[in-house]
């Protein structure tokens, strides 16, 4: 959630400043701003809304200098406004921040006994207070800021700027990402890579519990203790060109049409055909751990839930191995039993998700091994697992995710038949038949995509619905979730998934003729059962919306079919989550949503 750009060097920062906001602005955010040290003083610029407003604001009232901060933020504490926007500024200090500040209300108390005066309603003003007071104690800039860590609870990535050092800026982060950058003379951090490609592709992600401070002569990292860090640089392999639309109305449609080309990533260099196996070492899954797993537990929010939702009926089906999917947000609230033979594997699309790496971390000290599946290199979820497997899906700007939600399905199936192979639950025949078909997924992906015209008929027809029902079996279920989720997500159109078995168990007492039911009818060992839900909607009034192997599967039950290709059964979610991904996308875009940046939602939550 938020977004945090900082820039010490040589160039006027401010417009600069702003275009890296821009490049944050998929991760969700209700105001933004921009403090820049003149030389003499720092100058802020604030507004609530988008960008545009800031922009306009300060193309009014330029700001000069080469040294700045910006921040675009997401309420916690405070409503959306300008009072509440960043950066804040206590005395000679100005501070952005990501993240929640636990104990806020009894720093906040102690600081107003001792005459702070605060002007706004968030936990972020406390930091700006505790530093500005070091540092009129006679503490430097870095000794000041590392004083006011030691005072502060909860998760937190900042950026501070004060006035009687107009050439430094020091960041920190704990459970919240920030990266540093250097290049041509100049050092930038940001909360995520996208905001400093136009600058450099050599970053140096923070670890919990670091800080670092920015001069033109370079970046010095070191503990909050004190200790120096010692840290190579990264490689980031991402283009400039991929985060940007390519010629597409929204990023959430390009990411869409991105996917056979991100399965096709993911895939790469992990499967071995000759042989049925997958590629151990990219895994994350040794065959000797493999086989001294007893159970698997995944770790998810979100839509990274339903992924993970997936997995375990891969994982018991293909490897023979017990499997629980577990919300990660509800995890380590209830004593949960994890033994030293369990694998635990974290899924998240950014790997920074608060809640994803607070279990995470919970189920180590439990004495499980932790596996995790992510998209971002470096991100702080990989680094605190024992081995990782990327969803080579690139970046994803738009908040409602697509494109990494399949990978992370073929992410899934790779683990599966790995482990599968590795326990001797598959035969090399199989596995072999398995992986072949795995990897013409992402052409048959390419075919479903053709019905994306189709699709927007369709939604034309759904547009004014209020209300949705997404029904699903075995596989598909987890599909027919995140069905719901994406339209409810960036249409606002209320939306439900259930299992198809569970319709007579409640559901059915809404179907009438306003309600859409989008039923998925892959060819399976469950469509006889998912026709009979069809059956059972349509003897209700209900309108059917089929996703369909075959044309005449459901002609004379359905108003709408779509028709996308047939694969192994195991794999059929692959293929039919595009559909529903265009239907959301064209129902959400004839209501005039903000199809990439839905209200109140962030793309990466990292605050629990």
């Amino acid at each position: 959630m938020c977004g945090i750009i900082a820039y010490v060097g040589p160039r006027p920062c401010a417009q600069l400043l702003i275009d890296g906001l821009r490049k944050l602005e998929y991760r969700g955010y209700d105001s933004a701003g921009v403090a820049v040290h003149d030389g003499s003083s720092i100058v802020v610029r604030r507004a609530a809304g988008k960008l545009s407003t800031l922009q306009d604001l300060v193309d009014r009232e330029p700001v000069a200098g080469t040294v700045g901060i910006g921040h675009t933020r997401w309420a916690t504490h405070g409503p959306p406004s300008e009072r509440n926007a960043h950066p804040h500024v206590a005395g000679r200090v100005a501070v952005v921040h990501n993240g929640i500040i636990e104990n806020h209300v009894e720093l906040k108390q102690r600081l107003e006994a001792q005459g702070r005066v605060f002007t706004s309603d968030t936990d972020t003003e406390i930091v700006a207070h505790l530093v500005d007071m070091a540092m009129a104690r006679g503490l430097v800039l870095v000794e000041a800021v590392r004083d006011a860590l030691r005072e502060l609870r909860g998760a937190y990535a900042i950026a501070v700027l004060a006035k009687d050092d107009p050439e430094t800026i020091v960041v920190a982060k704990y459970a919240s990402p920030l990266v540093v950058a250097i290049a041509d003379g100049a050092v930038l951090a940001a909360s995520d890579v996208p905001a400093i490609l136009a600058h450099t592709r050599e970053v140096l992600f923070l670890e919990d519990g670091e800080m670092a401070t920015l001069t033109r002569a370079g970046a010095k990292l070191e503990t909050v203790a004190g200790e120096a860090v010692e840290r190579a640089p990264t490689t980031i392999r991402w283009s400039l060109v991929q985060a940007e639309r390519g010629g597409f109305k929204h990023f959430m449609l390009k990411e869409i049409h991105e996917q056979p080309r991100a399965i096709e990533d993911t895939l790469r260099g992990r499967v071995q055909l000759e042989s049925g196996t997958c590629n151990a070492d990219e895994i994350g899954i040794s065959e000797q751990d493999a086989n001294a797993v007893q159970r698997v537990v995944l770790l998810a929010c979100g839509t990274s839930f339903h992924a993970a939702m997936y997995g375990r009926y891969l994982l018991e089906q293909l490897a023979r191995v017990p499997a629980v999917v577990e919300l990660a947000s509800e995890f380590r609230y209830r004593e949960p039993v994890i033994a030293k033979g369990d694998l635990v594997i974290a899924v998240s699309q950014s790997g920074e998700t608060a809640d994803t790496l607070a279990a995470l971390k919970e189920a180590k000290r439990h004495g499980a091994r932790v596996l995790a599946v992510v998209n971002v290199q470096g991100s702080a979820i990989a680094r605190a697992a024992d081995g990782v497997l990327y969803t080579h899906a690139g970046p994803e700007i738009g908040v409602a995710s697509t494109k990494c939600f399949t990978a992370q399905l073929a992410a899934m199936a790779l683990v599966a038949i790995h482990m599968g192979r590795a326990r001797n639950a598959l035969t090399a025949e199989r596995a072999t038949a398995l992986l072949g078909e795995l990897v013409k997924v992402p052409e048959k992906m390419r075919h479903a995509l053709e019905q994306d015209a189709s699709v927007q008929l369709i939604a034309r027809d759904l547009v004014s619905s209020q209300n949705a029902l997404f029904l699903g079996r075995g596989v598909s279920c987890p599909v027919a979730l995140e069905g719901a989720l994406k339209l409810k997500e960036i249409s606002y159109v209320h939306a439900e998934g259930y299992a198809g078995g569970e319709m007579k168990h409640g559901p059915l007492a809404l179907v009438d003729r306003t309600m859409p039911v989008v039923c998925l009818l892959p060819d399976d060992p469950s469509l006889e059962k998912m026709l009979s839900n069809v059956q059972e909607v349509r003897a209700r009034d209900g309108r059917v919306l089929a996703v369909v192997n075959d044309a005449h599967t459901a002609a004379s039950l359905a108003q709408w079919t779509i028709t996308v290709p047939r694969t192994e059964p195991e794999f059929s979610p692959l293929i039919t989550t595009i559909p529903l991904q265009l239907l959301s996308y064209h129902v959400a875009d004839q209501r005039g949503t903000d199809v990439d940046q839905p209200r109140n939602l962030a793309k990466t939550v990292t605050v629990e």
